[in-house]
Parts: structure tokens; C-alpha cells; sequence
């Protein structure tokens, strides 16, 4: 007796797409709350440690220091870490698929 044939899998298919799209989305939504962390996180810190913040570090008070200085690299981290990382999972499913073509065309 034949086995049951399994479905071709294809990177244009609906839901190699779908699944795709799912897992960069919980990446957007991990880099877009870090962002927001950061973001808000300053005026937070103003407001309930206003002593803190306004210490010096290298000539500026802790505030403009972290967002003169430092804000903009972290921007740039999260940046860089979503587009591997996006770039990785896109690549990882698609030799997901190559290998399921590789087990199908074995058999």
C-alpha cells in the first residue's frame, strides 16, 4: 500500500507566511517594548529620583547623559538586533522548507 502523500511545503504559501509573520511580529513587539522601556523610563527616573539623575557623569547630569549619549546607541542595539534577528528567522524557515523538500524528494 502508498503512504498518503504529505503537502509540498513552499515558502509562498499561506502558511509558511503566517507563521513567519507571527514570529516577527512577537520580535517587533520585544524591540518596540524595549524602546518604550527606554523612552519612558527617563522621565520616570526624573520624576521619582530627581537627586539621582542629577548627579555629574563626565560633565553632564545623569539625564542628559543618558539621553544625549546613550539613548541614540541603544536605538541603534535594538535596530541592529531586530533586522539579524528578523533576517535569522527568515532564513531558518526557509531551510526549514528546503528540508522538508530534501526528505520529500528521498522518498
Amino acid at each position: 500500500m502508498n503512504s498518503p502523500k504529505v503537502a509540498k511545503p513552499d515558502i509562498h504559501s499561506e502558511d509558511f507566511l503566517r507563521l513567519l509573520m507571527r514570529r516577527q511580529l512577537r520580535l517587533s513587539i520585544v524591540c518596540a517594548a524595549t524602546f518604550l522601556i527606554a523612552l519612558l523610563g527617563l522621565p520616570l527616573l526624573n520624576y521619582f529620583f530627581p537627586e539621582w539623575m542629577a548627579t555629574r557623569v563626565f560633565g553632564f547630569t545623569l539625564t542628559w547623559f543618558l539621553l544625549g549619549v546613550l539613548f541614540f546607541p541603544l536605538v541603534w542595539l535594538i535596530s541592529w538586533f531586530f533586522i539579524r534577528r528578523s533576517i535569522a528567522l527568515e532564513e531558518a524557515e526557509v531551510a526549514e522548507v528546503e528540508s522538508a523538500k530534501g526528505e520529500e524528494n528521498d522518498d
